[in-house]
């Protein structure tokens, strides 16, 4: 099996075989990292996609500092946000009301995963890409302030925040 750095110089030179290979190395933990941003959705779908483009557009700059895998969390992190920004437009430009505000009338056939998966969607956008990288992927309070290019501290606290408003919101509707 060849190595990640092996098949980003045959990429590199042309062979998209080896392109090929890379994608089907990480389209799993792309998929994670952007459904977990955006939840089990066609745009999550759609960010994972654009990440190996804009991964493939960007393969002359990359110069190996960072594992493939950290810098295709951090693309699909920083896609991921902007698909929410879009999301927020969207919303606003039509004034819709906060679909996020209550659960749905559905909420006693929710399992514990959606309710989680419901409350981590409710988190602002830094809240939930650290808990996602932090408590999802794996990343350490390190590596995750590196892909989000923050201080360790601002990590820290947002992992602390989003913890907190988690536990809120799960403990109100598992106290219902």
């Amino acid at each position: 099996m060849e190595t990640d750095d092996e098949l980003v110089a045959k990429t590199k030179s042309g062979d998209l075989g080896a392109f090929k290979d890379l994608v089907k190395r990480y389209e799993g933990k792309v998929a994670g990292v952007t459904r977990s941003m955006l939840g089990s959705t066609a745009d999550a779908e759609d960010v994972g996609q654009e990440v190996f483009i804009k991964f493939y557009e960007s393969l002359k700059k990359y110069r190996g500092e960072a594992s493939i895998g950290t810098y295709l969390t951090r693309i699909a992190i920083n896609l991921s946000l902007n698909e929410i920004k879009k999301r927020k437009r969207r919303w606003s430009v039509f004034s819709l009301e906060d679909e996020g505000s209550a659960i749905p009338a559905e909420e006693n056939k929710m399992d514990l995963k959606e309710l989680l998966l419901f409350e981590l969607d409710r988190l602002e956008p830094d809240f939930r890409a650290v808990v996602t990288l932090r408590l999802i992927e794996g990343y350490s309070t390190e590596e995750t302030s590196q892909i989000l290019k923050v201080p360790l501290g601002t990590v820290l606290s947002r992992l602390a925040r989003a913890q907190v408003k988690l536990r809120k919101g799960l403990s109100e509707h598992l106290n219902e």
